[in-house]
């Protein structure tokens, strides 16, 4: 990969941290006016119909062999049914932060799964740099005017955004052996699709019965928001991140996400930082520094035939 190619997936990357660290407060903004499951089933229709617009304009239509379609309803039954109902219903039942903070163990996960099954085997610099993020990510959460604690109100939500965690994980490692078959729009759109029919299907006895005129302009643009940029464009973004610079490294981009969000909070909101949420944001940088930073002639490890450059 050269370098400027590389630069580009980095860039993108961290676009997608923006997208989803944005994604919290606005996903639990529209919940206040939308219940879960219509939230759910209308904005992967969203995602769907803006991955199917990208497929077409890349002119990249395809076939599935029939051995695909059983393993392929499966990851999308794990990527959008279980994983989005945990973190719709999640994230209703906690804070926009705690989930954010929740989802930031999403490498730990993955670093964990890829090593115990030799899928991506993590390196010093990649386990130094997974363990900084982490850590930062906890003095973040516990440097706070009001840190976590898990005898709060909202422990049961932290609990299933934790479970989304692990899912995703998961599914970020399962996801990598389909990108060798398929392009990451493809697999966008497989997943995408499976997504819009199986929650928009779940969600339509609340949708039929949602008051459409007492839901206000700014919970409408959440929908559309979460359904084309959240899920749509950063699924894009992600699974081409997973095609070209790895599992281990990717999901280690989601540690922005906290960080990005207590910046949002002090640009927009005027919130304040303590000095332990400072140097929580900085070990989140230096671990994402460290986790993609290699060795000489360190060899490139495979997963079905994806190389991790």
């Amino acid at each position: 990969m050269n370098l400027s190619k590389k630069s580009l997936v980095e860039l993108s990357l961290f676009l997608v941290a923006v997208i989803w660290a944005l994604n919290f407060s606005v996903v639990k903004y529209s919940l206040a006016e939308i219940d879960p499951l219509s939230f759910n089933g209308l904005r992967f229709l969203f995602a769907a119909a803006i991955v199917w617009i990208v497929l077409f304009y890349r002119n990249q239509l395809f076939t599935i062999p029939k051995r695909d379609w059983l393993p392929l309803l499966g990851m999308g039954l794990l990527g959008n049914l279980i994983y989005q109902g945990l973190f719709i219903i999640g994230i209703d039942y906690t804070y926009a932060a705690n989930a954010a903070v929740m989802l930031g163990t999403i490498p730990i996960w993955v670093a964990i799964i890829s090593h115990f099954f030799n899928l991506e085997r993590m390196n010093i610099f990649k386990t130094l740099g997974v363990i900084a993020a982490f850590s930062g990510i906890i003095f973040i959460v516990s440097g706070g005017k009001n840190p976590f604690s898990f005898g709060s109100d909202t422990f049961l939500g932290d609990l299933i955004i934790i479970a989304a965690a692990v899912v995703w994980g998961g599914y970020t490692i399962l996801s990598k052996s389909f990108l060798s078959r398929y392009t990451p729009i493809q697999f966008s759109a497989i997943m995408a699709t499976i997504g819009a029919i199986v929650l928009f299907l779940i969600g339509l006895p609340n949708i039929i019965q949602l008051e459409w005129t007492q839901i206000s302009a700014a919970a409408y643009g959440g929908v559309v928001y979460s359904g084309l940029l959240s899920i749509g464009v950063a699924y894009l973004i992600w699974n081409y991140g997973l095609q070209t610079v790895g599992a281990v490294h990717t999901a280690t981009y989601q540690n922005l996400v906290p960080v990005l969000g207590l910046v949002f909070g002090v640009a927009l909101l005027n919130e304040q930082l303590t000095l332990l949420q400072y140097g929580g944001s900085a070990l989140v940088i230096v671990g994402i520094v460290l986790a993609r930073w290699k060795r000489k002639k360190e060899p490139n490890i495979t997963t079905a035939g994806v190389k991790d450059e």
